[in-house]
């Protein structure tokens, strides 16, 4: 059977000895910090593009995509910004939605490929937020090719995630409601900071109760750039980074989660989603169509989406004309809105000399953040993706998962991530966010309304790091915050 370390989605071109070596040097951890890093202020190495001054600062193809494959870029983002429309329509490429979902867009939950929100309250939807659900599954239910796999089922009504929208003559499946606790967090110098503990409820229940052992798990959509380089890390160097014993002492345990690839029937590295759960970019789109729009394609075929046998008269509904695709959205949609959420390009750094960013930059080092936030990889090199092969990137992540404690803990598993463990987010574009999406919303479930909250929500394995930033001297800080607003 196949292992976590074979890449059937890449067309990899070994390195050779001395590429490994000046790899090893040039990612290595700085021991200076008078002045910006060589090729620091490139993120995505030549893939890196211009700064916008407005909201599109993340709709931007790679800064050294072709122009022939710009095409195929802007024709997968009309896909992904397709409004889809009932069954049965005239406009036949587009029908198939529903009869549960999330949105009708892949654009409506990725606002300018950016952040999702939380509601911001009672007159606002919940559209680019939804929860995850499951039940505890058994040892039979496990994935005996993946080593310690936490099994879970779908809640047998309800599914593996909750659509608070459907079509005409099917109710939704609930209403999102969100309740919060504001806690005061003392800070060094005086200052306090104020944090907010979230209650959510599954309200209006459309097809009776839940599962008496149902686990719901909050989930906002993340931001779209610099997938495709993700996606071409070589899973040794990640698995490099893995510590699940902590046998170097840090007190700092990163674990691989794997997860079954659909696509490729064999276990995988898991690198996207909030824990890890998916393994490639192709994957996640798919899972989206089918999970959040209820779209069919060649990965998960059922027309219904997420419908379960429970919702019989939802799985009778017309669906998608299939006659002449074979899905509602057929393999080679699904390859250009793949293509191009591989390509939305990662903004260059702001500021990468600054005293103040250069401080905070020091501090984030010093402070031992870089031991989940990684700060630089060199992609494979790739013979069929140039746009990705061979780049020294800057994403700030070892997309590994750590236990971040109670405080951010859903306590539901997925596939080897436990209930209290998150894969490492990615930082960068992270000072872009108010820009692009208009809020600064952030973590799994949009709780953090700032940085310094969401740094202070860190427990777990971070707790030691998260006691530090609450210890600073207010103007450290600062400059802590100023360093990741350049990222």
């Amino acid at each position: 059977m196949a292992g976590p370390l074979d890449e059937p989605h890449l067309n990899v071109i070994p390195r050779t000895a001395d590429e490994a070596s000046r790899i090893a040097a040039v990612t290595a951890l700085p021991k200076r910090f008078d002045g910006p890093q060589r090729f620091e202020n490139r993120p995505a190495g030549a893939a890196t593009v211009r700064v916008t001054p407005d909201a599109d600062a993340f709709s931007q193809p790679s800064g050294n995509i072709t122009f022939e494959d710009e095409l195929n870029f802007r024709v997968g983002d009309g896909l992904f910004r397709k409004l889809w429309v009932s069954s049965p329509s005239s406009t036949r490429a587009s029908d198939g939605l529903g009869p549960l979902f999330n949105a009708r867009s892949c654009q409506r939950c990725h606002v300018k490929d950016g952040r999702g929100h939380p509601p911001s309250g009672p007159d606002d939807n919940a559209i680019s937020m939804f929860l995850q659900i499951s039940i505890p599954g058994t040892q039979d239910d496990g994935i005996e090719e993946i080593e310690g796999y936490l099994a879970t089922l779908p809640d047998p009504t309800y599914g593996t995630q909750l659509q608070d929208f459907s079509l005409a003559g099917h109710p939704a499946e609930y209403s999102l409601q969100i309740e919060y606790e504001e806690i005061e967090v003392p800070l060094a110098g005086g200052e306090v900071a104020h944090l907010r503990r979230p209650t959510y409820t599954a309200a209006n229940l459309g097809y009776g109760p839940l599962h008496p052992k149902a686990m719901l798990s909050p989930r906002v959509a993340p931001q779209m750039i610099g997938l495709g380089l993700l996606e071409a890390i070589p899973t040794a160097d990640i698995l490099a980074l893995a510590d699940p014993d902590d046998a170097d002492g840090d007190g700092v345990s990163g674990r691989a989660n794997v997860v079954w690839s659909v696509e490729f029937d064999q276990p995988m590295l898991g690198r996207f989603g909030h824990k890890a759960g998916t393994p490639t970019v192709r994957q996640q789109a798919a899972a989206a169509f089918s999970g959040d729009i209820g779209i069919s394609s060649p990965l998960f075929p059922a027309p219904w989406g997420e419908c379960t046998e429970v919702q019989a008269d939802c799985r009778a509904a017309p669906h998608g004309d299939a006659d002449d695709r074979g899905f509602e959205i057929d393999a080679e949609g699904l390859d250009l809105v793949t293509f191009y959420s591989r390509n939305l390009g990662v903004p260059a750094r702001r500021d990468v000399g600054g005293a103040t960013v250069l401080r905070g930059k020091e501090i984030f080092y010093g402070t031992g953040c870089t031991s989940c936030h990684r700060p630089a990889f060199v992609t494979h090199r790739l013979a069929d993706q140039p746009e990705q092969s061979f780049q020294l990137i800057w994403p700030y992540s070892d997309l590994l998962l750590h236990d971040m404690g109670p405080g951010l803990a859903d306590n539901r598993s997925e596939a080897r991530a436990t209930g209290s463990e998150w894969r490492t987010s990615p930082l960068w574009g992270i000072g872009l966010t108010k820009q692009v999406s208009g809020h600064t919303n952030f973590l799994h479930d949009g709780r953090a309304r700032s940085l310094l909250e969401a740094t202070l929500w860190h427990g777990g394995e971070a707790q030691p790091h998260r006691d530090a930033v609450a210890g600073m001297a207010p103007e450290d800080r600062e400059a802590l915050i100023k360093f990741l607003e350049s990222l």
